[in-house]
């Protein structure tokens, strides 16, 4: 069975993320993309294709062709973009952050679940080969009870433009959201969190840098994330009671899609040897042993495949419910006072 899609936003995150890995998927097909303003340079990259270009929103809405939607327009506009779709019947995948509030991702869950409809966050980070590479390393249980992780989504760019915004526009709902997703994705709600959140290059536009703690009894995870890092810093740092891990570099996915390649080219998103993780580790007779760990293959295409299972053959879906919702939670408690503080989000 083929889905029926439709895209409302035809920016860099439809043209980068979505629509390489969808345009290879068999079982899902790209009917029509609605955007506000038409961007006839952009659409001539697809003449020859199937693919239909509108400025009208109910060309989409109204057909009864299309299945599901996946809405990649600006943080703003998800919660009235997503609830016109679930109203007209239609399945919903959201570009991160999934809406600007938790009052908003609770009506859209219930009137998706009103409806017998998927609707969830275009979380791909699950499948970045580092995050893929650390479940791999739990697996195998290599560094026992865990004590801490550390995350990081460090840059080097100094310099910000006059940007303006709301506090969703800034690094913590953009950026931040995919770190805690991984987290909650592992572990579920925390105990507590503690918040630092900061503008530190350009005090008129939102926060540019972060650092998160969260808490589950004696294991604690710091998500860290600044633009002013020169000298790179780990992605992950694991330890546990019996052994640790750590490995340098990011998923090459998005750089490999900057450069031109595409899913299904030879060598995509391979990560370099150089950037393979280390871990070291007590064996079962206390003898430390240190192993080199190949880095797992990405796909930002599996959140597509997860998609059609669940819209087809009714599985669960990737990012459930109460992960969207905690992770909401831990998002919007940010910025609902000044930082540094410490929540608490068990009773």
């Amino acid at each position: 069975m083929t889905v029926t899609m439709g895209f409302i936003g035809f920016g860099k995150s439809t043209n980068r993320y979505h629509l390489p890995y969808l345009l290879i998927r068999e079982n899902m097909r790209v009917k029509t993309i609605y955007n506000r303003r038409r961007k006839p340079e952009w659409e001539e990259e697809y003449q020859g294709s199937e693919i239909y270009f509108t400025d009208q929103l109910d060309e989409l809405l109204d057909d009864p062709e299309i299945q599901f939607v996946s809405i990649t327009t600006p943080p703003a506009s998800h919660y009235e973009f997503a609830k016109r779709c679930l109203e007209k019947g239609k399945h919903v995948l959201v570009e991160k952050p999934f809406v600007t509030n938790l009052v908003e991702a609770e009506e859209l869950l219930k009137l998706a679940k009103k409806k017998g409809l998927v609707c969830m966050p275009f979380q791909n980070r699950r499948f970045d080969s580092d995050f893929l590479t650390v479940k791999e390393v739990l697996a195998n249980d290599w560094l026992g009870e865990l004590v801490e992780i550390e995350s990081h989504f460090d840059r080097d760019r100094p310099e910000d433009s006059d940007a303006p915004g709301e506090y969703y526009d800034g690094a913590f709902y953009g950026l931040g959201v995919h770190m805690l997703d991984q987290v909650i994705s592992l572990f579920g709600v925390p105990d507590s969190v503690t918040y630092d959140i900061r503008t530190l290059r350009n005090k008129r536009n939102p926060d540019d840098a972060f650092e998160v703690q969260l808490f589950y009894g004696n294991l604690k995870i710091i998500l860290k994330m600044s633009h002013l890092v020169k000298v790179p810093t780990p992605k992950f740092i694991l330890h546990g009671k019996k052994g640790s891990f750590l490995k340098y570099g990011i998923d090459q996915q998005e750089d490999h899609l900057k450069a031109g390649m595409m899913p299904g080219d030879e060598g995509f998103g391979l990560d370099p040897v150089e950037s393979y993780g280390r871990v070291a580790y007590d064996d079962e007779n206390g003898t430390r042993q240190e192993e080199t760990v190949p880095t797992v293959l990405g796909d930002y295409g599996q959140v597509y495949d997860f998609m059609y299972e669940a819209i087809v053959n009714g599985e669960d879906k990737l990012v459930s419910d109460e992960d969207i919702l905690t992770t909401m939670r831990i998002l919007e408690e940010a910025f609902n006072s000044p930082n540094p503080k410490i929540v608490s989000f068990k009773d």
